[in-house]
């Protein structure tokens, strides 16, 4: 799905007051949903829309070059692509687990989740897994158990292909090759997970040895293996093919934004929906409410970020320039902010200071074969620190609504960083940082 290389950027670098929708948009994502929450579920749309508008009619009517705007919208057009039917198809799958959660059990359902990320992504492996997660632990669930979750399966686990979180697809669409990031971060990512599996066994434990016997006996007793919507599985290889199509079919597209393997996704979560039985749905609870939302949000991000990736690839905007600097200054937003626009900004501002551009396919090519540590550093931070928060990364959420209408105490935002994202995963991911990034 990767694009024809782009125009080189234009000229006379965007007025840097144009900065300002990209970051009110950014302000308003991390912000409304603490302090203005009811106006954020209903209006969201119309600020995102509005302020991706603001953008759009600047490059239109005054610097009259459409060609950023144009190349904004097939990367929009193909990233929801992959993250809609992504969620569409795990959707349909129902699963049941059966027998007694112990901590061993636990353990090794979110290594499970970890390794699965990286085929249906993490917001699909999110939605398939929390559910039966819940339901397994139902006796003696806890918010260290939804926090983990979030942890390992919506963000640290996806860090292996591009299918796997969203910003490493964003690399994907501009030019950073399928198993690069699999080649480079497979190391990382191993012991972030160990590191992380392991402070996940030690309170599991600590746990599961409070609880009576006869009350794990009598919770579990009833519970059987069952899996649901197994046709699914047909159209995810679909949809997963369709990544691997040849380059020249990559690049032919409809209207000039819908690719062929857009179109083969789209399709794919079509025939998924239709063929999924209500029952399975329902099951799920599913809806198309997250990926509705993921949808307009976007649309803000992808034409609101378009100036700040030219400041920033301009190489004069970002004064660091080592791995470790990329890495940290990377998961720093990335925790608080949407991550993948963070890992495209940075990227341009590291590409950037080697006089490269982020929008020329060819440039990504040589960025990533010639500064591989940069690369590395930005997509750990990136994925990684995508957890510090519960909007870092669109799945945090997603498990946390659903927690909460599954009657889980999942902690509060305050409580979710003081109390575990502080404690436990900032000291892994320093640690992480200082053995992996060179």
């Amino acid at each position: 799905m990767i694009f024809a290389a782009s125009a080189p950027v234009h000229a006379a670098l965007p007025h840097a007051g144009m900065l300002a929708p990209f970051v009110i948009l950014l302000l308003c994502i991390a912000l409304m949903p603490l302090f203005a929450a009811h106006f954020w579920e209903h209006h969201y749309p119309k600020v995102a829309v509005a302020l991706g508008l603001v953008t759009a009619v600047y490059y239109a009517l005054v610097r009259g070059d459409w060609h950023p705007l144009h190349h904004a919208a097939q990367e929009y057009v193909s990233f929801m692509a992959l993250v809609g039917s992504l969620f569409v198809i795990s959707g349909g799958i129902n699963i049941r687990v059966k027998g007694e959660a112990t901590p061993l059990v636990n353990t090794l359902y979110l290594l499970i989740g970890a390794v699965l990320a990286n085929f249906i992504g993490t917001t699909g492996a999110s939605m398939l897994l929390i559910r039966p997660w819940i339901r397994m632990n139902k006796f003696r669930i806890t918010g260290f158990h939804i926090v983990f979750f979030i942890f390992i399966v919506s963000n640290v686990g996806g860090c292996l292909t591009p299918i796997g979180d969203p910003p490493l697809f964003l690399g994907f669409l501009r030019g950073v090759s399928f198993f690069w990031v699999l080649q480079h971060c497979w190391q990382a990512w191993a012991l972030t997970v160990a590191l992380l599996l392991g402070a996940f066994f030690i309170l599991d434990t600590r746990n599961f040895i409070r609880i009576p016997k006869q009350i794990r006996d009598a919770e579990t007793a009833h519970e059987d293996w069952r899996f649901r919507g197994l046709l699914n599985l047909v159209w995810l290889g679909v949809v997963l093919a369709a990544v691997f199509l040849p380059k020249g079919v990559q690049e032919t597209t409809l209207l000039g934004v819908f690719t062929v393997p857009a179109l083969i996704m789209l399709a794919a979560a079509a025939a998924s929906y239709f063929t999924t039985k209500a029952a399975v749905h329902e099951a799920n609870d599913f809806s198309f409410g997250p990926v509705k939302e993921v949808g307009f949000l976007f649309v803000g991000i992808f034409l609101t970020m378009i100036p700040a990736l030219q400041i920033l690839q301009s190489g004069q905007a970002v004064q660091i320039t080592s791995p470790m600097q990329y890495y940290f200054a990377t998961g720093a937003l990335s925790a608080f902010l949407d991550n993948a626009p963070t890992y495209l900004s940075f990227l341009a501002a590291s590409m950037g200071q080697a006089h490269l551009s982020v929008d020329s396919h060819g440039d990504v090519v040589k960025f990533a074969a010639e500064h591989a540590p940069h690369l590395i550093a930005i997509s750990l931070g990136a994925v990684f620190f995508g957890a510090g928060s519960y909007i870092g990364n669109g799945p945090n959420f997603m498990v946390k609504a659903i927690a909460d209408k599954s009657q889980v105490n999942a902690p509060s935002f305050l409580a979710y960083m003081f109390r575990f994202s502080i404690p436990i995963l900032l000291p892994i991911l320093i640690i992480v940082g200082w053995i992996m990034v060179k």
